[in-house]
């Protein structure tokens, strides 16, 4: 049996390809819709994907079950557990829908899937059985069900999907599904979750890529719950905590279920010359897509320009930014060269930023102007409308500036009612990165926006200065 785990450091978000050698088939599990990495391991391995599925409808990614089925001609698996709600659309009537105790056979190996409510209704988890050397499931491929010293956050439906007190019957389904299939496996069987450390479809995730059920069963803050039957201590420590949910899940979400588009074998990305990209940005037609690091960004930008610094993150901060249901004109993205454009937009389709037009190499000919700066130890005889920390209600939580009200980067241009129609807002994060992402998209909006120098970091180095420490609401301005 061969057992990859493709692991996405942008989304925290792992996949699985799992082959027969001697039959050759394979099957992957949770895809993302570049998939170059999964056609590329087949090739390799001189392996038939034969089989795409998921563990459920994923909210943090665009899911390429859809885009992998359609490439290769590999049959499609979608659970059918969960109530009618949670029901994939008819984008999927070609899949084989699963209940409880479906298996999918490739050659020797014989993959199970296991229902494991709680994160969603309808997520299934997949014992894996290599039948080339045992009878018995040796792995479990458990999705958001379990991961490496944490679970999958069962409010995620309240926070960004519009359910309403769906976390209690989630938190509840959780710990039926520890109790009733999780701890009923032997200890030795590996689990293979679908996030690691970084990750907001859970609080406290470890960067460990795998672990046991029996190092679980003796270690997870959660075991000691199970073991005393206490599902009340359980519940209330789950639900304690949870870092913020990014909006745009929801249309992740939505998407997921419909059916994801699919898009197809990309052409290569076209160069824009600065005479073209100041025409098309003086008629309105592009979006400009800054790729630099803050520090960069601040000596000098296009106007209304989008700060998404890098690919090792475009996905996770494009998602904040660019909500494709809404914003139709096409992105140039700032790269050096097309290598450079193409990873980048490999990352943003992730997220459904199907929108990328071309690149362009460097700003040299473009016009430029300076974000607005203000340094920390001007902020007290500085005139502003609000003070607005973009970092997590956690950070937040733990130290923030006195009279700051909280919105993290993922929500703000989700919730521009809690912003104040006129005046400035002085922006920070924690040391600048995520503050200027999101005060780029303010900006873009037509917000007057001054960025905090050095953000939190940079005002907690100026004597006097004392942080608030209590956790408060966010303050909604007039």
């Amino acid at each position: 049996m061969l057992l990859e785990r493709i692991y996405d450091e942008d989304l925290a978000q792992a996949g699985y390809f799992v082959g027969c050698q001697a039959k050759g088939q394979a099957i992957v599990v949770d895809p993302r819709r570049d998939l170059d990495v999964y056609l590329e391991l087949a090739r390799k391995n001189g392996m038939t994907i034969t089989a795409v599925t998921e563990t459920h409808i994923h909210a943090d990614y665009l899911s390429g079950t859809r885009e992998l089925a359609a490439r290769t001609g590999a049959t499609m698996y979608v659970s059918d557990e969960g109530g009618p709600d949670w029901t994939y659309g008819p984008a999927f009537d070609g899949a084989v829908r699963m209940k409880h105790g479906h298996e999918i056979t490739l050659g020797n190996i014989a993959v199970t899937a296991v229902h494991t409510p709680g994160h969603t209704p309808e997520h299934l988890s997949f014992l894996v059985t290599d039948g080339a050397q045992a009878e018995e499931p040796g792995f479990m491929l458990t999705g958001d069900f379990v991961f490496v010293g944490d679970l999958g956050r069962p409010d995620l439906l309240d926070e960004a999907a519009g359910g309403v007190d769906t976390r209690f019957r989630g938190a509840h389904d959780l710990f039926v599904s520890l109790r009733n299939r999780f701890l009923t496996l032997p200890d030795y069987v590996q689990v293979l979750p679908a996030h690691g450390s970084g990750s907001a479809c859970g609080k406290a995730l470890g960067a460990i890529a795998s672990s046991t059920v029996g190092y679980e069963r003796a270690f997870s803050w959660w075991s000691g719950y199970l073991r005393d039957n206490d599902e009340q201590g359980f519940v209330d420590e789950l639900l304690s905590g949870q870092p913020d949910a990014h909006a745009y899940f929801a249309r992740m979400k939505v998407q997921n279920k419909v059916g994801p588009a699919v898009i197809g074998e990309s052409d290569e990305l076209a160069e824009y010359t600065p005479e073209r990209l100041r025409a098309e940005l003086a008629a309105d037609e592009v979006i400009l897509v800054d790729t630099r690091h803050n520090t960069a960004v601040h000596e000098g930008t296009v106007a209304r320009s989008l700060n998404i610094p890098g690919i090792a993150k475009a996905a996770s901060y494009g998602a904040w930014v660019v909500d494709p249901e809404v914003e139709q004109r096409p992105l140039v993205l700032l790269a050096a060269d097309v290598n450079e454009a193409t990873q980048l937009r490999d990352h943003l389709v992730r997220v459904g930023i199907d929108s990328v037009a071309g690149f362009i190499a460097s700003l040299e000919g473009v016009d430029l102007v300076a974000p607005r700066l203000l340094q920390p130890e001007e902020l007290p005889g500085f005139d502003y409308d609000l003070l607005l920390d973009v970092r997590n209600r956690t950070e937040y939580a733990e130290g923030h500036l006195p009279g700051a009200a909280q919105l993290s980067g993922g929500r703000v241009m989700w919730h521009t009612d809690e912003l104040p129609e006129h005046g400035t807002i002085v922006t920070y994060c924690q040391s600048g990165v995520r503050n200027s992402v999101a005060s780029s998209a303010l900006r873009r909006a037509g917000y007057d926006v001054v960025e905090l120098d050095g953000s939190y970091l940079g005002w907690t180095r100026v004597p006097g200065n004392v942080p608030v420490t209590e956790a408060s609401p966010v303050s909604k301005a007039a």
